[in-house]
């Protein structure tokens, strides 16, 4: 599966290469952590991302997560960052969680508001789902902005909702429905 959108390109973990995805990872090791839970020092190894590819694979063919890896027409084989659907639940709920994470030197250009919203048409019209849900520390302001331009509303905060870096973060509970359903 792959999605376009007029200056990037979104693939799906079964057209990713472990390569090109563990130097994105390195590139971003540093400028991720504050953001991310901690990771052991294996996850930044090509062996370790290629099994992760394979996991990640296997969930999408089963409707669980969906990630997508971001490059640009431009540089076809560099990862940027990703958009992930993840803890999809269908039935009554029609939800899923919403990821994502850009490549330090690609910030500040539009292409994660440009990811996020194509992967939001794909939840809505191709996966038919309800609700999708972005969680964001209040200090990430550009995260913040992303979520806001793609017509996500700001529900609640959530205390100590996610552990990051190793200590348990406040974040904004946001979430865009679908109106069509």
């Amino acid at each position: 599966m792959i999605l376009e959108t007029k200056r990037l390109i979104l693939s799906s973990p079964k057209e990713v290469s472990e390569i090109p995805l563990t130097k994105y990872l390195n590139r971003n090791k540093l400028f991720l952590r504050e953001f991310e839970p901690l990771k052991p020092e294996n996850y930044y190894t090509e062996e370790f991302q290629k099994s992760l590819l394979t996991i990640q694979q296997y969930e999408w063919n089963n409707g669980q997560n969906y990630k997508l890896y971001i490059s640009t027409k431009l540089e076809k084989d560099k990862i940027i960052g990703f958009v992930s659907l993840s803890n999809v639940v269908m039935g009554a709920f029609c939800s899923c969680f919403l990821g994502y994470q850009l490549d330090k030197d690609y910030c500040n250009n539009g292409y994660m508001t440009e990811a996020v919203k194509e992967v939001v048409n794909f939840a809505f019209n191709k996966l038919h789902l309800h609700r999708i849900e972005g969680n964001v520390m209040p200090k990430n302001i550009p995260s913040i902005k992303v979520l806001e331009k793609c017509g996500f509303v700001n529900e609640v905060i959530s205390k100590n909702y996610l552990k990051i870096n190793g200590i348990w973060e406040d974040h904004i509970h946001f979430v865009k429905l679908n109106h069509s359903l």
